[in-house]
């Protein structure tokens, strides 16, 4: 791996960990940032880490110690693929790729008119269109509307309906993206927007982010590079 690459890695995981930081807050929880990591001592929100690796071969043991494991659940984001859990009773819950890219003018344009979301009622109704029924819309809390580094990005369609969205993490050195959807078409489908509504928002920051499977191939198409591996531990308690 490239210096380069690492260095962006590296910055993307500091980016991740900030975002799953703010979202923790928004349900009244408080992580604490050390020199190897990011971590919150109670069981974070639904689909959140309990912590997020922050530099290469984190001292796992003393990672362990600082996360709930009393219960089944806890997880692990280990940004960089490099530790061993399994004697701390983890198992991997998944691998993916870390995407990069540079920060630039989208080529492709969108077919729904995109903006960013500024208050309540148009919080929930893209939360609801983000779940598509699956019951965890409250997940996405009105706190996250006070956080300067957040922008929850939304896609409407002609008849005014939340049709996509994603969530942008702004941080020193990149914007982070997560959370993209779009009701019909999937990434792919969202992808244009979100880059168009990103690069007018932060048009000298490069764009990171992680996706796996399909959302990974979505992103490739749309400019990304997968730069590096990381992988995902789960608590069997």
């Amino acid at each position: 791996m490239t210096t380069t690459k690492q260095f962006v890695i590296q910055a993307a995981a500091r980016n991740n960990a900030e975002w799953c930081a703010s979202m923790s807050r928004s349900h009244g929880l408080t992580g604490e940032f050390g020199a190897q990591a990011w971590a919150v001592p109670a069981r974070p929100p639904l689909y959140y880490p309990d912590a997020v690796t922050l530099v290469p071969r984190a001292d796992a043991a003393a990672l362990v110690d600082r996360i709930d494991t009393a219960a089944a659940g806890a997880c692990v984001k280990d940004s960089f693929a490099d530790l061993d859990l399994t004697g701390a009773g983890f198992e991997v819950l998944f691998d993916a790729q870390w995407i990069h890219r540079p920060a630039s003018t989208p080529t492709t344009s969108p077919d729904l008119t995109w903006g960013v979301v500024s208050d309540r009622d148009v919080l929930r109704a893209w939360a609801l269109a983000w779940d598509d029924g699956g019951g965890n819309a409250d997940l996405f809390r009105p706190a996250l509307l006070d956080d300067p580094a957040t922008s929850v990005l939304v896609g409407h369609s002609a008849d005014g309906l939340v049709a996509a969205g994603a969530v942008a993490s702004r941080s020193e050195q990149v914007v982070g993206i997560s959370n993209v959807f779009a009701l019909e078409g999937g990434a792919d489908r969202a992808w244009p927007g979100v880059l168009n509504v990103v690069h007018r928002l932060f048009p000298d920051l490069p764009v990171v982010g992680y996706e796996h499977g399909a959302d990974l191939d979505a992103a490739l198409h749309h400019g990304f590079e997968a730069i590096g591996p990381l992988r995902v531990w789960l608590h069997g308690g």
